[in-house]
C-alpha cells in the first residue's frame, strides 16, 4: 500500500477483518507523530481539558489500592486512553496499544490470510458481522451481515469489549476452530456455529455471465481494495473490457457484503458509469470544508443497463458508489438498506509504538447528506434475503435483479 501512503490516499472503511493476527480497518495512510501533533493543534482546537479529577483518581488509586504494588502504570495509562476514545462512540475511531498496533500492522500485509474471514463492526453496543468474505469459512458456516456475535468459545462479549477485543479472541491459525454464539438478524434465539480457520485468498472482484442467453454480466465487487489502488483499478478495467468484448449490454454490479476500501476506487468506478458533470461524492473535513468529486467524461459502462445489488453488509465505498449511481438515476438499486458507514480514518502513530485510528473525514452523498446509520442507502426495490433462503440455496435478490434488468 506504499503508493497510497505516499500520495495521501484515504481508505474508506473502518471495519475489522477477522484474520490471522487481527485486523482490518484499512483506514488510511500512516502519518508521523509530528504530523499528528500538528493536526491536533489546529487553530481553535488547542484548549486542554481540566484533568484535576483524573489525577485525583490516579493518586487515590496509587495510595489506597490494596495491591498497589501490582499496578502497571502503562496498562493504566493505555486503559485510560482507550476509555476516552471509546466514550466517543465512533465505530471507526480506535486506540491501539503498542502490541495491538504491531499485530494490526502485520495483519494488513498482502492478500492471503489465515482466519475465518469476516468483517466485524460495532452496532448498538454489540459486535456485529458487517460482511463475511466471499468464499471464506465464515460465509460457508452461515455467518451473515447483521449477525450479532454474543460469545467466542466460552467467553461472553460485553459492552466493554471493543471490536478489536473480539477480533483478538476469534483470530487463529489455519486448521484450528472457534465456536461463536451468534444471533442472526431477525431471530430471537442465538445459535452456536463452529468455524475452522483456514488460509483465505481475498479476490477484489469476479465476473460471470448468467441468464438463459448468457447475456447478463454478474460483476461481483467484493471489496474496493487490492495491493494498491492502481492494482484495483487495473482489475476493474480488465473485467470491464471482458464485459465489452462479450458485447453484453446488461450488467448486475453486486456490492453485497462489500465493506468498502479505497475511496478513490469508488470514484473511479462511478466515473466509468456516469457521464460528465455528475457529483459522485463530497468530502467534509474537521473544519467543515467540503471537497466535491465529479465525474469527468464517462467511461466504458456509460451506455450499459445496470442494476446494483446491496445489503446491510455493503459499507463505505460501496455506499458511495451505489448512492452516486442512484441519485444520478443511472441504475436501480435492489436489496436491503446498506450498513451506513460514511467516514474515513487516518492513522496517527506515536513514539511508544501505539496508534490512534481517528475519524477525520465524512463522506457525503451528491445531495449533501451524510452517509450514516440513520441515512444509509435505501434500495429502489427492497428485497429481503432471509436465513431460510440462505439455507435453501435460493437468492431472491438476484432473482429480482435478473427480472428487473430483463425488462
Amino acid at each position: 500500500m506504499e503508493n497510497e501512503k505516499n500520495s495521501g490516499k484515504i481508505f474508506g472503511y473502518a471495519i475489522f477483518v477477522v484474520l490471522a493476527f487481527c485486523v482490518g480497518i484499512f483506514f488510511g495512510r500512516n502519518i508521523s507523530e509530528k504530523q499528528a501533533s500538528s493536526f491536533l493543534t489546529l487553530p481553535g482546537k488547542t484548549n486542554r481539558a481540566d484533568l484535576t479529577t483524573f489525577w485525583n483518581v490516579w493518586d487515590t488509586t496509587q495510595r489506597n489500592y490494596v495491591d498497589a504494588e501490582k499496578l502497571d502504570e502503562k496498562k493504566l495509562v493505555y486503559g485510560a486512553i482507550k476509555g476516552m476514545i471509546n466514550s466517543m462512540n465512533d465505530m471507526g475511531t480506535v486506540y491501539l496499544d503498542p502490541k495491538e498496533t504491531k499485530e494490526f500492522d502485520s495483519s494488513t500485509q498482502g492478500k492471503y490470510f489465515e482466519g475465518i474471514g469476516a468483517e466485524l463492526g460495532y452496532e448498538n453496543g454489540q459486535v456485529v458481522v458487517v460482511a463475511p468474505i466471499e468464499g471464506s469459512p465464515a460465509k460457508e458456516a452461515g455467518l451473515r451481515p447483521g449477525d450479532y456475535i454474543l460469545k467466542v468459545d466460552d467467553y461472553t462479549l460485553s459492552s466493554s469489549d471493543s471490536v478489536f477485543d473480539a477480533v483478538a479472541k476469534i483470530r487463529g491459525e489455519a486448521g484450528t476452530s472457534v465456536k461463536l454464539s451468534v444471533l442472526h438478524k431477525g431471530d430471537r434465539s442465538p445459535v452456536d456455529i463452529t468455524i475452522t480457520r483456514r488460509e483465505i485468498t481475498v479476490p477484489s472482484m469476479t465476473l460471470e455471465f448468467i441468464g438463459e442467453k448468457k447475456d447478463i454480466a454478474h460483476f461481483k465487487v467484493s471489496r474496493f481494495t487490492d495491493a494498491t489502488l492502481v492494482a484495483w483499478q487495473s482489475e476493474w478495467d480488465k473485467n470491464v473490457r471482458e464485459i465489452n468484448n462479450a458485447k453484453v449490454e446488461k450488467v448486475i454490479i453486486d456490492l453485497r457484503s462489500n465493506p468498502g476500501g479505497f475511496f478513490d476506487a469508488a470514484v473511479y468506478a462511478a466515473d466509468d458509469i456516469l457521464d460528465k458533470g455528475h457529483i459522485i461524492s463530497q468530502q467534509q473535513d474537521a473544519e467543515g470544508r467540503i471537497l466535491k468529486f465529479e465525474s469527468k467524461s464517462g467511461g466504458s459502462l456509460l451506455n450499459k443497463k445496470i442494476v446494483i445489488l446491496v445489503d446491510n453488509g455493503s459499507a463505505s465505498a460501496s455506499e458511495i458508489l451505489s448512492g452516486a449511481i442512484q441519485q444520478a438515476g443511472k441504475a436501480k438499486i435492489i436489496g436491503t438498506k446498506t450498513f451506513g458507514k460514511g467516514t474515513a480514518q487516518k492513522i496517527f502513530e506515536f513514539s511508544d509504538g501505539s496508534s490512534l485510528h481517528l475519524t477525520t473525514i465524512k463522506w457525503l452523498l451528491p445531495d449533501g447528506q451524510h452517509i450514516n446509520k440513520e441515512n444509509s442507502i435505501t434500495p429502489d426495490i427492497e428485497v429481503a434475503y432471509s436465513n431460510a433462503d440462505f439455507q435453501k440455496g435460493t437468492d431472491p435478490q438476484m432473482i429480482k435483479a435478473i427480472e428487473e434488468i430483463n425488462k
